[in-house]
């Protein structure tokens, strides 16, 4: 098979200057910030990928690189927003043969999909798998994986901001170009589910949902968080008014 032996990294794009929560990635609950708590998850994926956090060289963002430092996780600086351009000198220093792309506002990641979305594109021809294409999970458990070959065309073809911000959207909208494949829930479409973090709304839901489920149940998983919320449907009305931004 093609993509024996291929080296899969893991890039987790970081930045402190959300304009809609400033310092989300850092914010804490339970005395461990939510960055600290999507990287742990990660780090439970069984087949160990490198994983790397992909900031700006803005000032703002030394609190970032001191938190890489301090787990051990290595990491690239780069534009703020050309993200493309992020990824892309990234990958090239990882020597990544595939990339997958996980965004820093996302506590709840769940490794058993990510997993899925992986061994998806390893056995596969395709070019980029994603669970996002047609979501049937919640948003905030999404991972997007993706050849570097297709990684680097995106980076020299891509022209509009769009493209250069959200990094896929090349890749995505060349379907005669790129082969891809998208990974569905089995159980379900939890789709109306919003678990990423933009606003104070999000960030109040998953504070709600990583006290009441971390402390006995540090691996949690998306079914737990499932039944919390059959449990207590009031939560999820905390942030369903937020709108999510346009890519």
């Amino acid at each position: 098979m093609k993509k024996a032996g291929q080296k899969i990294v893991i890039i987790i794009q970081a930045r402190m200057t959300s304009s809609r929560l400033p310092g989300k990635i850092l914010k804490e609950v339970l005395g461990k910030s939510l960055l600290e708590y999507e990287i742990e998850r990660l780090q439970e994926i069984p087949s160990k990928p490198e994983i790397w956090i992909a900031t700006t060289t803005n000032q703002t963002d030394e609190p970032t690189v001191e938190l890489a430092e301090k787990l051990k996780i290595k990491f690239f600086r780069g534009s703020e927003d050309d993200v493309l351009a992020r990824y892309y000198f990234c990958a090239k220093e990882a020597k990544a043969d595939a990339i997958v792309r996980i965004t820093a506002d996302c506590p709840l990641i769940d490794p058993e999909i990510v997993s899925e979305v992986i061994e998806t594109y390893k056995k596969s021809d395709a070019d980029y798998v994603s669970n996002v294409v047609e979501r049937t999970y919640p948003r905030g458990l999404d991972a997007e994986i993706f050849s570097f070959k297709a990684l680097e065309e995106s980076f020299h073809e891509a022209k509009s901001q769009s493209e250069r911000e959200h990094v896929t959207p090349f890749i995505r909208e060349n379907a005669n170009r790129y082969r891809s494949q998208n990974v569905k829930c089995a159980s379900g479409n939890y789709a109306a589910h919003r678990w990423t973090v933009d606003t104070k709304e999000d960030f109040d839901l998953i504070k709600h949902l990583l006290e009441a489920l971390y402390p006995n149940n540090p691996k949690f998983r998306m079914q737990h968080a499932l039944q919390l919320l059959v449990t207590h449907p009031d939560w999820s009305k905390i942030n369903a008014d937020v709108a999510q931004k346009k890519e």
